[in-house]
């Protein structure tokens, strides 16, 4: 919520005051109704300490794929655009969009259209939005974009939840065998170092190493701990910078089962992206640079570059990707028949849909397969260090006895 600083009358004569609302017409709304008359208002430009800090896009997916079908039922029944946002302002439960809806709103009044009012809140509103709006504008069909906008969304947020739920499972069993394994390294093992101690013979290779690795992480936990942030920072550092990140990309799609899974979602993304901004009449150069942006692996976004750059020289948009293994032919041959017959974006959504379903196919076949592997894995780590413990300690009943 944004701070205004305003002077004003009131009955008692002149005021001046801080006031905080979502927009500027909002902080003149609510001070009419305490009775002040505005002389002048202004925002008061946010500090680090005051400003709302926020990674990503701060409105969740399901809250922007409801406002855009909310958006595009209110239109097709003659509300206007402007009244439209209002609405939505309010009936939202969305905090940043409702702010962004609000200044959206006064925009609007003051005659600015709804495209160039939401690219100035780009961390909402993407590049496929802004363009597929602008687009809408001038043809007059902004029900139709919107609802368009709205299955696209949708579509690409099924497609990313089925690809964290085959990746969730192998994450969260992977960190409860680290979990276990550290409790068991750090709490269980030590308590028989003293016994082993006394037992004085040789103690089995497996228990030696077993010994070796709970002293290491008693003694050293800092070090390990240091090491997996510098490697998560590694990382990040890496993915900032175009060529390594395209390495990076690279060895992720090269990875077994998992590489080929997220090239499906990588080209489930692309196609759907494209056929929805054709559909929506962008311009396809214009097109072509949103989808390089968005499909978020540096290694077929080049692909994407050289495609748009063989579009500028007259020739088909096809063949720089048919160059490339990560373009599979079914890709290549349905661009090429699409741009011969002059249904590009109906060819696209085809094979969009295609592949949205060999996202889910794939993720259901991982998921089936990595589970008995997970356990097989995690009863082999817990099994070698009971080993190295029992085998010792049968030994010296053994002796006793």
């Amino acid at each position: 919520m944004a701070r205004f600083k305003y002077s004003g009358r009131d009955r008692k004569g002149k005021k001046e005051g801080v006031i905080q609302a979502n927009s500027k017409r909002e902080a003149m709304l609510k001070l009419k109704e305490e009775d002040i008359r505005v002389l002048e208002i202004a925002q008061i430009p946010e500090s680090f300490l005051t400003k709302d800090i926020s990674i990503g896009n701060p409105v969740k997916l399901q809250h922007f794929v409801i406002f855009l079908r909310q958006f595009s039922t209110l239109l097709k029944a003659g509300v206007s655009v402007v009244n439209s946002t209002r609405i939505l302002a309010e009936q939202t439960e969305s905090k940043p969009l409702k702010k962004v809806l609000l200044d959206i709103e006064q925009d609007l009044r003051e005659g600015i259209p709804l495209s160039d009012s939401a690219a100035k809140n780009n961390k909402i509103f993407t590049p496929i939005f802004i363009n597929m709006v602008r687009a809408g504008e001038a043809g007059g069909n902004m029900d139709e974009t919107l609802e368009r906008l709205a299955d696209h969304f949708e579509k690409q947020h099924n497609t990313k939840q089925k690809i964290i739920s085959a990746l969730a499972y192998p994450v969260v069993v992977g960190i409860i065998a680290i979990a276990v394994v550290i409790f068991l390294l750090v709490a269980v093992v030590p308590t028989f170092v003293a016994m082993f101690e006394d037992f004085g013979g040789e103690l089995p290779a497996i228990t030696r190493f077993v010994l070796s690795s709970s002293e290491f992480m008693q003694a050293y936990w800092w070090l390990i701990l240091m090491m997996i942030l510098a490697f998560g920072m590694t990382i990040a550092i890496l993915r900032k910078n175009l060529r390594t990140k395209y390495y990076l990309d690279l060895l992720i799609l090269r990875i077994p089962v998992f590489g080929k899974m997220l090239q499906k979602a990588v080209l489930a993304r692309m196609t759907r992206t494209m056929s929805s901004l054709f559909t929506s009449s962008v311009p396809i150069l214009q097109a072509m640079s949103i989808v390089e942006k968005i499909v978020e692996n540096e290694v077929m976004a080049r692909v994407i570059r050289q495609s748009r750059n063989s579009l500028e020289k007259g020739q088909s948009l096809t063949e720089p990707m048919k160059k490339h293994w990560a373009f599979p032919p079914l890709v290549t041959q349905m661009i090429a028949i699409g741009e011969e017959t002059g249904v590009l974006d109906a060819m696209l959504g085809k094979v969009a849909d295609f592949y949205e379903k060999e996202v889910e196919n794939s993720t259901d076949r991982i998921k089936s397969l990595i589970e008995p592997l997970m356990i097989v894995v995690l009863a082999g780590i817990v099994g070698t260090i009971v080993t190295s413990i029992m085998v010792p300690m049968f030994e010296i009943f053994n002796q006793v006895g």
